[in-house]
């Protein structure tokens, strides 16, 4: 049984259809991608997943439980982790209390070793720990959201566009962190405009095109498959 199972989506932002009977499924221990185009429905099936937005129709089964109607505090409870597109940082809070805030469903006699093993993944969020998090760079704040994530220690991560808007260097870092994450046994789905990056650490991958699931298979398999280079690749 996969870890994750979506079935038969639909998802409406008031008159518009975002998402068309989407189906796929995740699982345990896999990295799996999500690529397509702006607009595809990518972030859409990440916040119906973790449950900030509602479905019409279809389903959510993780590790066997329907979750459809859960609210997202409740699936993060349930061991599902969600880094959000545009990090949503807390500015004015430090980078510690930005992970503690992370660890809102943990009891509190776990949480100081959780942060120790966030700062072991992530050693330059120790060096700023009591720095607002609005004064660190964009690739730091990026950092920060998925520690914070791991926080909770998820079983599931989603992880929503997470090289955006950073430097190159940046860039090579947080997929380091992504494989190293995957190694230590935590499952990832992984949205990502860098079809190329996602689809190099992907074990398969779907790719999205106006809220449709068009094709899915093998990262490896896709990352050569011409249609998907033209497309999503810029080869």
């Amino acid at each position: 049984m996969a870890m994750l199972e979506v079935n038969g989506l639909n998802v409406y932002y008031g008159l518009i259809h975002a998402l068309h009977d989407v189906s796929f499924h995740v699982n345990e221990g896999e990295v799996v991608a999500l690529i397509g185009a702006n607009g595809a429905g990518k972030t859409t099936i990440l916040h119906t997943v973790s449950g900030l937005l509602g479905a019409k129709s279809g389903s959510v089964v993780f590790e066997g439980k329907d979750i459809t109607k859960k609210p997202g505090h409740s699936i993060v409870k349930l061991g599902m982790g969600h880094v959000p597109e545009g990090r949503r940082v807390f500015p004015g809070l430090t980078v510690a209390e930005n992970l503690r805030m992370g660890a809102f469903t943990r009891p509190k006699g776990e949480i100081a070793a959780s942060l120790n093993e966030v700062y072991e993944w992530f050693p330059r969020l120790e060096e700023r720990k009591n720095q607002p998090a609005g004064t660190l760079s964009g690739g730091e704040q990026q950092m920060l959201a998925m520690g914070r994530a791991m926080m909770s220690k998820p079983r599931i991560l989603l992880l929503d566009e997470p090289s955006m808007g950073l430097s190159p260097l940046f860039v090579g870092e947080i997929f380091k962190i992504i494989e190293k994450v995957s190694a230590a046994g935590t499952t990832v789905l992984l949205v990502e405009q860098n079809a190329k990056k996602a689809l190099s650490i992907a074990d398969r991958a779907y790719v999205l095109e106006t809220g449709n699931i068009i094709k899915e298979g093998v990262a490896a398999d896709l990352l050569n498959d011409d249609a998907i280079k033209k497309a999503y690749l810029g080869e």
